[in-house]
């Protein structure tokens, strides 16, 4: 069975599942008309890139309702994996007055100041620091990105934040993910995580930064150990996370959703933001692969095939799937997966964050507005501009405007 046929079943079945799972609350108390979830893509320096798209949609969300809104107003969900669990946090921690710590705009402003003090080209480029991390040790040390998510989010728990997060990380100790919800964090003392914690644990790249490690305990005295890695290993793409989580708490009635009779693609509006894949080239092959040791899978000249490998993996075989239930459903613009697939040098790095790259990166992602609209071709699991659906900058101007008016019908 070819993976476009194993995509079409799975995903088949994950709605088939969904539709059953939901029957027994037709009748919920009328909240709103849609799920709206907002999933953002991990990958280090390049959540610049979803940056700058989200930087655009809240501006046409300002034009539509003010120069308040911000778009954690709009989403039930927004879920962020490693770099993208970051930028959530950013737009969901609230500040003293309880609104947004960062609007989006700030976003790239963010990456621009921290990332090159995070992934210092000093070190990057040290030969000490390239042995130490060939035989032991990751190539940063990580001390300025605790320093930074600490002084920011201070005592801020995952239940504090200003709509529900999905935030993935992997525990390495007991080897499985741990998602990390504003609503696990509120029913189950043990998950109630400093948002800190979260962030740092999700960002954790192997052989990047160090594994982070952190305790809760719980009302009965109780402690529950964490030592996690980057959340990419699990979900580098978080869509998927999010819409099971979404239907996890509509059956436990937790979310109510007008004329609720299945959770289909006409009852939820998603936006999954990718940072950039590396333009399709013949990077490895077989012939050079099967010569290949322990060692030259995880580091070969310069790059990591291994973790390249799971890691866009992950991400392509989730927008398969989404994407197959949305088409199959023939209710694709409710889709909306914005990725760049032609990065290239430079900017298809994690951590190459001198000013050139920074700036390259910015300029990716406000070409990636002016690019049309892609959809995933179940066939060859790559994108493919779609004819007639117009840019990515027009698909977010209809988005603003679903959103905007489902804010509005819930607040009257």
């Amino acid at each position: 069975m070819n993976m476009a046929k194993r995509a079409i079943l799975f995903s088949l079945n994950f709605l088939t599942a969904l539709h059953f799972l939901l029957l027994p609350i037709a009748t919920a108390q009328t909240k709103g008309r849609m799920v709206t979830i907002l999933s953002i893509d991990g990958d280090g320096i390049r959540g610049i890139i979803p940056g700058t798209v989200l930087a655009f949609l809240e501006s046409k969300l300002q034009e539509l309702d003010g120069p308040d809104a911000r778009v954690a107003d709009y989403f039930d969900v927004i879920a962020g994996t490693s770099s993208g669990g970051l930028v959530t946090t950013m737009l969901t921690a609230p500040d003293k007055d309880n609104r947004p710590l960062f609007a989006a705009r700030n976003i790239t402003s963010f990456y621009l100041e921290h990332t090159p003090k995070i992934f210092p080209d000093s070190v990057r480029n040290s030969f000490v620091s390239k042995i130490t991390n060939l035989i032991g040790g990751p190539k940063y040390d990580g001390k300025y990105l605790r320093s930074l998510i600490k002084g920011l989010l201070g005592n801020l728990t995952i239940t504090q934040t200003l709509t529900d997060v999905v935030i993935p990380t992997f525990d390495l100790k007991r080897l499985q993910p741990v998602v990390f919800t504003t609503k696990d964090g509120k029913a189950n003392v043990s998950k109630n995580a400093l948002l800190s914690d979260v962030c740092l644990g999700t960002s954790a790249a192997p052989t990047f930064l160090p594994p982070h490690y952190f305790e809760i305990k719980d009302s009965n005295g109780s402690i529950r150990t964490f030592d996690l890695i980057d959340g990419g290993v699990a979900a580098n793409n978080p869509t998927l996370v999010a819409m099971t989580h979404i239907s996890k708490e509509i059956l436990m009635n937790n979310f109510e959703i007008v004329d609720m009779e299945a959770l289909d693609s006409n009852k939820m509006l998603v936006l999954s933001l990718g940072t950039g894949i590396a333009q399709l080239e013949d990077r490895y092959n077989a012939r050079d692969a099967a010569n290949w040791g322990l060692l030259a899978w995880v580091y070969n000249n310069g790059a990591t095939p291994l973790i390249d490998a799971f890691v866009d993996a992950g991400s392509d075989m989730i927008d398969i799937h989404v994407s197959t239930v949305f088409q199959a459903l023939q209710n694709q613009q409710n889709y909306l997966r914005i990725q760049e697939d032609k990065l290239a040098g430079d900017a298809s790095s994690l951590d190459i964050a001198t000013i050139k790259n920074l700036q390259t990166l910015l300029q990716i992602g406000d070409s990636l507005l002016k690019k049309p609209v892609s959809r995933v071709n179940l066939e060859t699991g790559r994108p493919e501009a779609v004819p007639g659906e117009g840019t990515n900058e027009e698909a977010l101007v209809r988005y603003a405007r679903l959103l905007s008016e489902e804010k509005k019908f819930r607040s009257t």
